[in-house]
């Protein structure tokens, strides 16, 4: 029997959980907070790149100065250390046949003293001769090469017609260039010691060369760093010693090749001009060029004929095509051959910075920025960059 006092029965509710609706919205959430994250990863790395370029930048600009603002010390220091990499395997081979490395030294020092004292001895007179007569050559050159400045003067005036004005009106008179030998005797004792402190870098450099190598593997914290340095220090002596050597050995060759050429033709003092291409030589390309156009005066200055005074200038621009592209890349290898690209603007850099001595030393700087960057790990790329 049923209760009269029973309730009546009603259809039942759902119930919902108070954390259900949120629960629903937490994967939007999530994924709204992500890419709110996101994108404010992405907005402090791009602060991140600038400040960092800005920051290379600077640093950059900081070392151009400090490089500039230095050069009277890195210049020594860094001919120097060039010339001690390329003696230091003589003074290393003595130091394994057990003469000790101070008194290789002295002997590899006395014997590279002799022969520049011998070799400036021969060439000094020939060139102090070649000083004095400037003036005199000049004024016997003028009329040789007076046809052809006659050709370019006439281009010059037809082109100022074409623009409007008279060519000669406004143009200041040319500074005449004054030197004399008493600059020379004035600028003597800054270049004897700056010979001086050379020489005595050079000295220390053989002696104390392993010495310092052996204190830079000290600093190094850790085992993998102290093989690492001893590797990259090892390569450059070894393949920068080579290539100062290959190049010093090719570039007298080609003086003394020049020198025979020169005396064949019957120019005088060739022996001087086979040094002028020697020296001129260690700078690439600028170097060649620089000694035909020397080769090409002296020849104009020598002879009458103009098919005769060119010749030996032609002469010398074949010796050097074939040295360049067939005799120092057979020796020096592939390894060592570097981007004529590269090269052109090291040089230009370098001689902005620094002039001459700048130039001179732009290629082994090169070479051993070159050999650094292979072996540093994101510098890679520099090395792959600046060679052929």
């Amino acid at each position: 029997m049923s209760d009269p006092q029973a309730t009546p029965l009603t259809p039942a509710t759902p119930t919902v959980a108070p954390g259900a609706a949120v629960s629903s919205k937490a994967p939007l959430l999530r994924e709204h907070h992500r890419k709110l994250n996101g994108t404010s990863i992405r907005r402090i790395s791009r602060h991140m790149r600038s400040i960092r370029m800005v920051l290379q930048t600077m640093l950059f600009l900081a070392i151009i100065y400090t490089v500039t603002i230095g050069k009277p010390l890195l210049i020594p220091l860094l001919l120097a250390g060039f010339i001690g990499l390329g003696l230091n395997p003589i003074v290393s081979l003595g130091a394994r046949l057990g003469v000790p490395r101070w008194l290789s030294a002295c002997v590899v020092m006395l014997a590279l003293g002799t022969a520049v004292g011998a070799g400036t001895s021969m060439v000094a007179p020939a060139a102090l001769n070649w000083f004095h007569q400037t003036p005199e050559a000049m004024r016997q050159l003028a009329p040789k090469i007076k046809p052809m400045t006659q050709q370019l003067e006439a281009a010059s005036r037809a082109t100022q017609n074409l623009v409007g004005g008279n060519p000669r009106a406004g143009q200041p008179a040319a500074p005449v260039a004054v030197f004399s030998s008493w600059d020379v005797i004035t600028g003597a004792p800054k270049v004897m010691a700056s010979v001086l402190t050379v020489v005595l870098l050079v000295f220390f450099f053989l002696i104390y060369g392993d010495e310092l190598l052996r204190r830079a593997v000290e600093v190094s914290p850790t085992f993998a760093q102290k093989r690492h340095t001893v590797s990259i220090v090892r390569s450059i002596q070894s393949e920068v010693s080579r290539y100062l050597l290959t190049t010093m050995a090719i570039n007298a060759g080609l003086g003394l090749v020049t020198a025979a050429m020169l005396y064949g033709y019957g120019v005088p003092d060739p022996l001087l001009w086979g040094t002028v291409a020697m020296l001129f030589n260690f700078v690439p390309y600028v170097g060649a060029i620089t000694t035909t156009v020397v080769l090409c005066l002296v020849g104009l200055l020598h002879f009458n004929d103009a098919g005769t005074a060119l010749l030996p200038a032609l002469s010398f621009a074949a010796i050097t095509a074939i040295e360049g592209n067939v005799i120092t890349p057979m020796i020096q290898g592939r390894r060592m051959r570097l981007s004529p690209v590269a090269i052109l603007l090291w040089l230009l850099i370098w001689g902005w910075l620094w002039g001459i001595p700048g130039a001179l030393l732009a290629v082994p700087m090169l070479t051993s920025a070159k050999l650094v960057a292979a072996r540093l790990r994101g510098w890679e790329w520099f090395a792959m960059m600046v060679v052929r």
